[in-house]
């Protein structure tokens, strides 16, 4: 049987594991994963009426702004079939148990790989992980504040259209736009591996400074779901910033 050297728990012969213990652990760390997003996800099912309402006020507030029979407490959202509140219900409760549930995978991923990294390698893992856990929080955080920003301008942008959602298609769009964030508030962590493992350099960077203001305004533009203006420069200046900073990070570590 073939040895791999990657893998989360060695068994003699220098830390190696076999193909089968490779794949064997790789099944637990997966497991771990899904009980944890389904444990989390219970939370989420349960608390479902609490979380609903506070997603569900920008939403509201936007309506009540720009759309006359929703005046004065705004619209809520609505249903199609009597099917939609039983899945709008499973869906935010797998939006909450991924979300709550990233630090438990992404320390799995981290358990699983660490024994085929260098003693280097390893000492960043830790803060590579944190910086993770953090920085997606923090574009959550970007994203709930630009949530009613976006919503004011789509409300508005139809004119006197009498505008009403979906709960499905609501719930859809704020996990896509904490997604879209949190992914894109992870550019600097990407950045600072690729300059560690030498695939960038810091010279590199600062020499495409323009093209990446175009590629970041692009990227922007692409992935935010809502596709409104505040979005997209609230997504596209922070992640420049975290571009400067990748650099001066670059600098130091090279140190």
């Amino acid at each position: 049987m073939p040895k791999i050297k990657v893998g989360s728990r060695g068994t003699g012969d220098g830390g190696r594991m076999t193909l089968m213990e490779h794949l064997t652990e790789l099944r637990r760390r997966i497991v771990i994963s899904v009980v944890a997003v389904g444990l989390f996800g219970i939370v989420g099912f349960v608390l479902y009426p609490h979380i609903l309402s506070v997603l569900s006020d920008p939403y509201k507030t936007a309506t009540a702004h720009h759309i006359a029979s929703c005046r004065p407490h705004g619209c809520t959202l609505i249903t199609t079939d009597v099917l939609q509140p039983f899945l709008v219900r499973l869906k935010l409760a797998s939006y909450v148990g991924i979300l709550l549930a990233s630090p438990v995978v992404l320390w799995q991923v981290w358990r699983f790989v660490t024994p085929g990294l260098s003693q280097r390698e390893k000492r960043y893992a830790v803060p590579f992980l944190a910086s993770s856990i953090v920085l997606f929080a923090l574009g959550a955080v970007v994203a709930w504040i630009t949530l009613p920003k976006a919503l004011d301008f789509l409300v508005a942008i139809g004119g006197n259209l009498d505008v009403k959602s979906t709960a499905s298609s609501y719930i859809t769009l704020v996990g896509l736009m904490f997604l879209a964030f949190g992914l894109s508030f992870e550019f600097p962590v990407l950045l600072v591996f690729l300059l560690l493992v030498r695939v960038l350099k810091t010279t590199t960077l600062r020499k495409y400074r323009r093209h990446s203001i175009v590629g970041i305004v692009t990227f922007a533009a692409v992935i935010t779901p809502s596709q409104d203006p505040y979005s997209l420069f609230l997504m596209a200046i922070p992640m420049y910033i975290f571009y400067e900073l990748s650099i001066v990070i670059g600098r130091i570590l090279k140190r």
